[in-house]
């Protein structure tokens, strides 16, 4: 078939001409593996094979065919609340009497011991062998996160051989055997990484989002859901591994906007385990708090899991793209550049990370916080002023009851950890349960127009776009930049505020309004400060390399640009994954369609 893609969207006020590109994308071939179950042709390679045995296939189109229909209703409910939003509504709590039980004295079933010390978790994507085995290891200082999250979700490219990987790389991480060798331009073995079985974190899992497909894998004819695969696939390969050695499988989900959701994934842990035969509540869960429909329903969410409940988490860069996506069309709250958004300085921030460790913490879950995302500078001076902000972001959240935090590079274990670490030392314990907020009984949650809105605001969104859209087009769902790990979630951020900047015709501190044509000006400047410093850094390759990156450079300014100019802003940057058989250029063309 054919997509007509534009290279820049049409908007109403914008008299320009549009060039058309219409690039192929070829249908994919099916085999069929199991009794309803289809693969994607190119999909079906050894690895799949390996991964994916008949009992794995049948388990996977048991839980398709009893949960597909009803999650399909809960996105159709998605897509009602959202035309409701765009039309004036705001989110809000619910009218107690919809879930009287959630507001009752209730606690989440008792947490097993290897959940109870949690101060520091480090992150990274599944996929990667080496991080994998970095963020389960001891840096070279001694220090060791408490836990560690495989993650097939936002720092994760969907790409099929991702997800393969990623599995292969689960079950190396469950016992122990995961190995990584690092090779010359010989083919020589110059660094080999291995785990240590018996001095690793607690080992954890987050699955996909409710909205994805996995496009490679249809039951009935349909794509089956990426979270159901990912925690089926997760559970069938480790579960009782884990278990046998004394340890608790656990998982984190994020995205959830309801607690009809929430049911939806405690039924997917019930018809798991009762499927592989392990006792019921043995899978624990974190869930993620990250958009604002959620924050209005913490404690309803949690009370839908609680026999598999280990918490709640502060997701604060997708609760911000959350913000902006479901108040995009109300002119009276749009917010400050992203980057002035903070957990402790804006009150509806505050609120939202109190409330969460309120509702947690009066039922027995532990309260968790977010993301330390820098990546160590290359100069001492510049390592010191991020280990600041780490601390001082740590000493925040401690300070106001949270039982942990995240990060996302070895390097930041200690400094993160430290704060915690005082506060808990205090208490004689490895938590603060006992921690309950003071707030009002419904604090205001909703998002403020704040300033400022500057031209600088932009081109930091430019600029991590282009330098994240490289490294998705080459499968890539993380990327250092700019001395922080840029995943999905800032992606997403930065094209939602642009997009609505640009859709309200927001007027900046200097006075210029935001238009398609200064966004674009923003993009023709700012890829052309990445290309000299892409020519700079690659200067001693072949030219041969060096040119290839440029052209990648190129290629993701041109999809960013397209996304950021599209008239009618798209809900996730995909809601699929993309089929195993496309091309690269297929897969550019697919990305700027759009799959939602």
């Amino acid at each position: 078939m054919y997509r007509i893609v534009r290279s820049r969207a049409i908007h109403p006020n914008l008299d320009n001409t549009m060039a058309e590109l219409a690039t192929p994308t070829r249908d994919a071939a099916w085999t069929q593996v199991a009794d309803g179950v289809t693969l994607n042709e190119a999909a079906w390679t050894e690895q799949a094979r390996r991964l994916l045995p008949e009992d794995a296939l049948a388990l996977l189109a048991a839980l398709h065919r009893a949960l597909d229909p009803v999650r399909q209703d809960l996105l159709a409910a998605r897509r009602e609340r959202y035309a409701a939003y765009d039309d004036g509504a705001l989110p809000d709590y619910l009218d107690p009497e919809e879930h009287p039980e959630a507001h009752g004295d209730w606690q989440v079933a008792p947490l097993p011991d290897d959940l109870l010390t949690r101060r520091v978790e480090i992150t990274g994507p599944i996929n990667d062998p080496k991080m994998v085995i970095n963020m389960l290891s001891r840096t070279d200082d001694g220090h060791r996160a408490d836990a560690a999250m495989l993650d097939f979700e936002d720092s994760c490219k969907p790409s099929w051989g991702n997800i393969l990987q990623g599995l292969d790389n689960l079950i190396g991480a469950a016992d122990g055997t995961l190995t990584h060798e690092k090779t010359d331009a010989e083919g020589n073995v110059v660094k080999r990484y291995a785990l240590d079985p018996d001095d690793m974190p607690l080992l954890m899992v987050r699955v996909r989002g409710l909205h994805l497909d996995e496009s490679n894998v249809r039951v009935d004819g349909e794509p089956v859901s990426g979270a159901l695969f990912d925690f089926a696939m997760s559970m069938f390969h480790t579960a009782q591994t884990l278990i046998d050695q004394g340890k608790t499988p656990k998982f984190y989900v994020p995205k959830v906007e309801h607690y009809l959701e929430a049911r939806w994934f405690n039924d997917l842990f019930v018809r798991v385990q009762e499927a592989l035969s392990i006792p019921q509540k043995t899978a624990k869960a974190t869930f993620l708090i990250e958009t604002l429909p959620a924050a209005f329903q913490m404690e309803e969410i949690l009370y839908e899991y609680r026999d598999h409940a280990a918490g709640l988490n502060g997701g604060r860069w997708d609760k911000i793209f959350s913000d902006i996506k479901v108040l995009k069309e109300h002119g009276d709250r749009i917010m400050a550049d992203r980057n002035t958004i903070g957990i402790s300085n804006r009150d509806w921030m505050i609120n939202y990370a109190k409330q969460l460790i309120r509702v947690c913490h009066r039922h027995g879950a532990f309260g968790m916080g977010g993301m330390a995302p820098q990546t160590p500078g290359k100069t001492e001076a510049k390592r010191q002023e991020q280990i600041a902000g780490v601390v001082a972001d740590k000493e925040f959240e401690s300070r106001i009851g949270h039982d942990g935090c995240w990060v996302s590079h070895p390097y930041f274990i200690a400094p993160a950890m430290k704060p915690f670490d005082e506060k808990l030392e205090e208490k004689g314990t490895t938590h603060q349960l006992d921690v309950i907020p003071e707030l009002p009984e419904r604090p205001d949650l909703l998002p403020k127009a704040c300033d400022p809105k500057t031209l600088d605001g932009i081109r930091v969104n430019v600029r991590v776009s282009i330098g994240y859209m490289k490294g998705w087009l080459q499968d890539m769902g993380a990327v250092g930049w700019d001395y922080r790990m840029e995943d999905l979630a800032t992606f997403e951020i930065s094209r939602a505020q642009t997009w609505q900047w640009l859709h309200h015709g927001v007027t900046l501190e200097d006075g210029q309004s935001v238009t398609p044509d200064l966004v674009s000006q923003v993009f023709d400047e700012e890829l052309e400060t990445i290309m000299d410093e892409a020519r700079a850094f690659f200067a001693d390759y072949p030219d041969a390399v060096r040119e290839k990156h440029l052209q990648r450079f190129q290629h993701a300014r041109d999809v960013a640009e397209a996304i950021y100019l599209e008239p009618e802003f798209r809900p996730f940057l995909a809601c699929s994954s993309d089929p195993a058989h496309l091309s690269d250029d297929e897969r550019r063309a697919r990305l700027r369609a759009g799959t939602c």
